[in-house]
């Protein structure tokens, strides 16, 4: 059982078996499906119970409501990229921090690839516009991959200061969600944009280390 997944049970109060444990991966992996497909208001409790072969109350003895499992949701997958992270961190502690840093974004665009990944952010960036508790995790999502983009690059040039890098961490995170809007489900690729990636690349590795 993964720590993720324990944080996305947090309103649960009573214990979880491994078994429980499964279940409730199982529940969220159909809500990401949704979520990502249809959107917030095609996503129903009903309907994730169907795609999981369970009854309704049977989920919500997991997520009591909606906007619970969607909290539950966004946390699993924030939770998942830390874990990612921690996971390169821990796996290159040899390598410099320049090193870590590239491998950090590879791994954020690689997760960008994925379409369940992209229509989820997609559609939370959309409910957040109109809907004060999307908003409100949203900027705990970003929040979070701000401080540690942070804690990537911060001191990596003695001429930045730790005030700038708070600025540049916020640059960066905005690279990288930005990169988003060039890959929407069946947007023809223009030629112009070849190497954009790479570019993006580049220039987070500038944002880190040049004054």
């Amino acid at each position: 059982m993964s720590p993720a997944l324990k944080t996305s049970l947090q309103h649960k109060t009573s214990s979880t078996t491994e078994k429980g444990y499964a279940r409730a991966n199982d529940i969220l992996q159909a809500a990401r499906e949704l979520f990502a497909a249809d959107g917030y208001g095609g996503l129903s409790m009903r309907r994730v119970a169907a795609q999981v072969g369970v009854s309704l109350s049977n989920v919500q003895h997991y997520y009591k409501s909606k906007d619970m499992l969607v909290e539950a949701l966004l946390l699993d997958s924030l939770n998942q990229f830390q874990e990612r992270m921690d996971g390169i961190a821990a796996t290159m502690g040899d390598a410099s921090r320049t090193e870590q840093l590239l491998a950090t974004f590879d791994m954020f665009l690689e997760e960008l690839r994925s379409p369940v990944i992209r229509g989820m952010f997609f559609e939370f960036w959309a409910l957040a516009t109109r809907n004060t508790f999307a908003s409100t995790l949203m900027e705990r999502m970003q929040s979070r991959e701000r401080k540690a983009i942070y804690k990537l690059i911060q001191g990596m040039s003695p001429d930045i200061s730790d005030e700038e890098y708070v600025l540049r961490a916020a640059l960066i995170v905005a690279q990288v969600e930005g990169l988003m809007l060039f890959r929407v489900r069946n947007r023809p690729t223009r030629p112009e944009l070849e190497g954009l990636e790479k570019a993006a690349r580049q220039a987070v590795l500038r944002l880190a280390t040049q004054p």
